[in-house]
């Protein structure tokens, strides 16, 4: 029960991560807001809040407290409203989870620009916008005497930190979500929020079609590697009190497997204290990158 009063907020709460997520809240002591729009994998479809409902009816009966959001969080109102809605029911927020998100894989001489902003538009904007309202409550609660101890855990991926053929468009809003993440943290310390973000590994909708021999479930009936609710501990710790301090990380988490993630960091440098002729540069880059660790390959390279 280390969430135990706690309100949490899940995106993207109605299958896969997000519904794994949401129960184990539950499991833990906190109230759910279970959001999902209940579209296709690829975003389409009139929303309806049947798969919201399901995991709010899944939380009431072991005992918790859930409520349903069918709100679009990559619009500003959808946004507020989700907030709105853990407030009008719960009184509090307490954690952030952004987890909503679809695909729409295509390599990039094919990538529409509908592709490419639908894509952007629910994973980076869908971010976004429902950090900044839960952040502008926090900032009034501390501003007003309040003290505040607010979690945000948002979802990057390892398309995200690495790359993966096929997925320009998911890649780049992924790895958004990192600088975002890294901005928030810094941002939001004074109010008393942590915000760190995961790149998990599972199998989920998203993920079943295009991994489904390596995402399988294992045939004699041994540990599920590849199981959402393996991911879920991890991120109902970090939006815990116990995970108070930790902050602007990336963890990926597949299986029992966590690592850190250790992003950019200023590697080999060489400064001429002048300007470089280009003809210089040959020896001085092969020179810098030599001494650097090789970058790791991208996934499906």
């Amino acid at each position: 029960m280390i969430c135990k009063d706690r309100v949490v907020a899940v995106t993207g709460a109605g299958r896969g991560l997000g519904r794994a997520h949401a129960l184990e809240f539950a499991r833990q002591g906190a109230a759910v807001v279970v959001n999902d729009l209940g579209v296709a994998r690829d975003g389409t479809g009139d929303p309806a809040d049947g798969p919201a409902r399901k995991v709010a009816e899944e939380i009431e009966e072991l005992g918790g407290r859930a409520v349903v959001s069918v709100h679009d969080v990559a619009a500003e109102d959808g946004a507020a409203a989700l907030v709105a809605t853990a407030l009008d029911a719960f009184g509090r927020l307490d954690v952030l989870v952004n987890n909503a998100g679809f695909l729409r894989d295509r390599m990039l001489v094919n990538l529409t620009e509908e592709e490419w902003d639908a894509v952007v538009r629910v994973h980076l904007k869908g971010h976004f916008l429902p950090l900044k309202h839960a952040a502008r409550h926090w900032r009034a609660e501390s501003r007003a005497g309040r003290a505040v101890d607010a979690r945000v855990i948002n979802t990057s991926s390892g398309a995200g930190l690495l790359g993966s053929v096929g997925q320009g468009n998911y890649s780049a809003a992924k790895a958004g979500i990192v600088g975002l993440t890294l901005v928030a943290a810094a941002e939001l310390a004074r109010y008393g929020v942590t915000v760190n973000a995961i790149a998990p590994a599972a199998r989920t909708r998203m993920t079943e079609e295009v991994f489904a021999r390596t995402m399988a479930p294992p045939a004699d009936g041994g540990f599920d590697a590849m199981a959402p609710e393996n991911v879920s501990p991890l991120v109902v710790w970090l939006g815990s009190e116990r995970s108070r301090g930790v902050t602007g990380r990336v963890f990926e988490v597949e299986g029992g497997r966590i690592c850190v993630m250790d992003g950019f960091r200023h590697g080999p440098a060489i400064d001429k204290g002048a300007r470089w002729d280009p003809c210089e540069l040959d020896a001085v880059v092969a020179g810098l990158l030599s001494s650097a660790p090789a970058p790791e390959p991208v996934y499906g390279a």
